[in-house]
């Protein structure tokens, strides 16, 4: 545990996570105080999780508490003793195919525990709130982009209705108490430090030990691949723009915004094996598969909303990104 909390002013739960270290590291380095919560559950690999938090841990305006969102005591002795004027809520359950598995582990996590973090933000009268959601929330609209306006009432994962049950239980909060609270859709994150249970990561892996990877769908599917270093340019963003009321007339009367943060274009499955292939300098052994439940056909981010009011939208190719990744991996795992 690191002192200073008391001049903590930005509360990241999952810290240890992909995308939360991410955030957690670029805040730190801006000199931004950071409190970090996680539970370190063992969905992966918790030897990765220690060790972005001792990536973390080298900057003296970091603490770190282990805490499981299902806590309801835990979370709101937090709220309690600890001032945060901006809470990033990152940690979930994460994975659409372990929901098959282990389904009560997403309503522990990402629905008591989802509760316990917005109750705690309204007792503390937390100036912004910044959730994660997911592009899982649109299932299989045919509508292409996906826009923040579609519905998204028929999700075709235990995760996905997890995730827009989120969205449904902040707008109410947000609007009962006047709550800024702004969620966003993530679009298929990929990056050094990724989570090992992410495609892109089990290819890179498969290929350096060559073991053939699993392709879904025959590979006729697409994704929004969205590199980790826009994620959280993304975040920041939005972390310093809480929604306001909008005017009469509007669908909500509350303070509460949704954005997607996508790459607003989508890659092939087997292109994305072919870029992959190329950063490894090495051809993949393909064994060919039917889709798998609770997986959508593609992903595509509409994000003018984004660029509209934050001035932002990510761009970085494919290839730029998994090279970087790839990288990573071979510097971590020492492979090569």
């Amino acid at each position: 545990m690191r002192k200073g909390a008391d001049s903590v002013t930005v509360l990241i739960t999952g810290a240890a996570g992909f995308i939360g270290y991410s955030l957690a590291q670029r805040l730190l380095a801006r000199d931004t105080p950071v409190y970090g919560i996680d539970n370190l559950n063992s969905y992966y690999d918790v030897t990765l999780k220690k060790d972005r938090l001792a990536e973390l841990s080298s900057f003296p305006q970091f603490t770190f508490e282990r805490l499981d969102l299902s806590d309801r005591d835990g979370i709101a002795r937090l709220f309690q003793t600890q001032p945060f004027d901006c809470v990033v809520h990152l940690a979930a359950q994460a994975g659409v195919r372990y929901s098959l598995e282990n389904p009560h582990a997403y309503a522990d996590s990402n629905l008591l525990g989802f509760l316990n973090i917005i109750e705690g933000c309204r007792q503390a009268a937390t100036r912004h709130l910044v959730f994660a959601s997911s592009s899982s929330v649109y299932g299989k609209n045919r509508k292409v982009p996906f826009a923040v306006t579609d519905r998204v009432d028929y999700p075709l994962s235990l995760y996905a209705a997890t995730k827009k049950a989120n969205e449904l239980m902040a707008h109410a909060y947000s609007h009962l108490y006047q709550l800024p609270m702004t969620g966003l859709r993530f679009f298929t994150v990929y990056g050094p430090w990724g989570r090992p249970d992410m495609a892109y990561f089990k290819f890179v892996d498969a290929i350096a030990n060559d073991r053939p990877i699993q392709v879904f769908n025959h590979g006729q599917m697409q994704r929004d691949f969205t590199y980790i270093d826009e994620v959280v340019e993304g975040i920041i963003r939005v972390m310093a723009h809480p929604p306001q009321i909008q005017a009469s007339g509007a669908e909500t009367a509350a303070p509460y915004r949704l954005y997607n943060i996508g790459n607003h274009s989508p890659v092939t499955l087997m292109r994305f094996i072919e870029v992959i292939e190329q950063a490894m300098g090495k051809k993949a052994e393909k064994t060919m598969l039917p889709m798998q439940p609770g997986d959508v056909p593609a992903t595509y981010a509409e994000v003018q909303d984004l660029m509209d009011d934050v001035g932002f939208k990510p761009d970085t190719p494919l290839e730029t990104g998994i090279e970087k990744f790839v990288d990573w991996y071979r510097g971590y795992y020492s492979a090569t």
